[in-house]
């Protein structure tokens, strides 16, 4: 009696297994419908690069915000679940993705054909505009290229705006560092010129340093260099509703307004 019931034991969860599995398999068919049936969207960020993601308090309490965060809203508005928000550091954002940690990576990325090897990437949202901060009380010396020769220029180490500011500005000194807020530190300490850096960016570092200000030229962006979300490979489904959520925010000019609602945070979060 004693070894049926352990064998019909046996045998009920050798059942209950395989439906497990069998549910887990067809909820895993389509990555959207995953994501619909738990009921959320994880979303990995990197929120220290203001105005796309950064944390501020919002009554009180800290939030993540800024112009990539409200596009992942939007997008799970679109799929009708709740957003979840990851933060990490920038270097664990696509690992993040890689293995399935979360289902998008939005933290300001930049399309690389190293990156598209990897990855699948949505349309973009947005086409890198860059710019140069400068001392506020010296405005009036920079109106041209020219005029940066012979200048000490910081730029982020690695990004796509050091490799620009080498080929545009090769008459000044470009020295890289490894965080924005360092290069800023380093203007405001009167140790380099400028900093060459993307237009929001350096706008946000306005709204919260009077003393700083936007040089009159508007440096222009290599060829593809646009900013998109990171998708695995493959999800087809997911990709169509990110593709369609980005082209309806592109077309109506949400994205601009949302760059500008959180530069206004950027100022208000000091």
């Amino acid at each position: 009696m004693k070894l049926k019931t352990i064998v019909l034991s046996s045998l009920a969860l050798i059942l209950s297994l395989s439906l497990f599995a069998c549910a887990s398999k067809k909820e895993g068919a389509s990555v959207l419908e995953n994501i619909k049936s738990r009921g959320k969207l994880v979303v990995a960020t990197c929120p220290n690069y203001a105005p796309f993601e950064f944390q501020t308090l919002v009554d009180g309490k800290n939030k993540v915000v800024g112009a990539d965060i409200e596009l992942a809203q939007a997008i799970a508005d679109e799929i009708g679940v709740d957003l979840e928000l990851s933060s990490m550091s920038f270097d664990n954002v696509l690992s993040s993705l890689q293995s399935g940690r979360s289902d998008l990576a939005l933290a300001s990325l930049s399309v690389t054909e190293e990156r598209q090897k990897v990855f699948d990437f949505s349309e973009p949202y947005y086409e890198t505009q860059n710019s140069i901060l400068i001392k506020q009380k010296e405005q009036e010396n920079y109106h041209q290229f020219s005029d940066f020769a012979g200048k000490k220029i910081a730029v982020l180490k690695g990004s796509i705006q050091e490799g620009l500011a080498k080929q545009q500005l090769k008459e000044a000194q470009v020295t890289p560092l490894p965080a924005t807020g360092e290069a800023v530190n380093e203007l405001k300490a009167g140790k380099v010129d400028a900093v060459y850096m993307e237009g929001p960016v350096a706008a946000g570092f306005v709204a919260q340093n009077k003393d700083l200000a936007q040089a009159q030229v508007q440096l222009p962006a290599s060829d593809g260099a646009s900013l998109a979300i990171a998708l695995k490979k493959e999800e087809q489904d997911l990709k169509a509703v990110v593709d369609k959520v980005v082209r309806r925010v592109k077309a109506k000019g949400d994205y601009d307004k949302y760059i500008q609602k959180s530069i206004q945070l950027t100022a208000v979060s000091e």
